[in-house]
């Protein structure tokens, strides 16, 4: 068999296995708002440079707590969850600077506290309003004197 022809077979295998995955990410994101509304969500994970460590990804909130899903992998599991009782909203703010190109468009910037760590998480002005409500909205029983 001639080198061409290995080299065809291999960028249609790579051609396959594209199309397969993007497939496999329309499904899962299916799969994912099944059981209630997804909004996006991008989480920042590194904080030690300003405007960068942004990740982007999808929010669920699942009962008493908000799960975080990476955008681009495909396993059915949050990679981050936050309990409703130990978060806390600060304040939110405009993405500056590198910031406007890491996340998505018309996103604003709310920064929390989870369990007395700073957490900053980057979602749109309705969706923003949705989790503010969410927090607020803890069960009979909850500390209502929190911020």
């Amino acid at each position: 068999m001639p080198v061409w022809e290995w080299a065809l077979d291999i960028v249609g295998l790579c051609l396959l296995l594209a199309l397969l995955y993007g497939i496999a990410l329309i499904v899962r994101r299916r799969l994912l708002a099944r059981h209630g509304g997804t909004f996006e969500l991008s989480y920042r994970a590194r904080s030690e440079h300003p405007g960068r460590g942004w990740l982007l990804g999808i929010g669920r909130y699942s009962g008493q707590s908000l799960e975080w899903f990476r955008i681009f992998s495909l396993s059915p599991r949050p990679k981050r969850v936050w309990a409703r009782d130990l978060l806390e909203y600060a304040g939110r703010r405009a993405p500056a600077g590198a910031e406007e190109m890491s996340l998505y468009d018309g996103h604003v910037v709310a920064s929390c506290h989870y369990d007395g760590e700073p957490l900053e998480i980057a979602m749109s002005e309705a969706s923003l309003t949705g989790f503010q409500s969410w927090l607020e909205a803890g069960p009979p029983g909850t500390d209502w004197n929190r911020r």
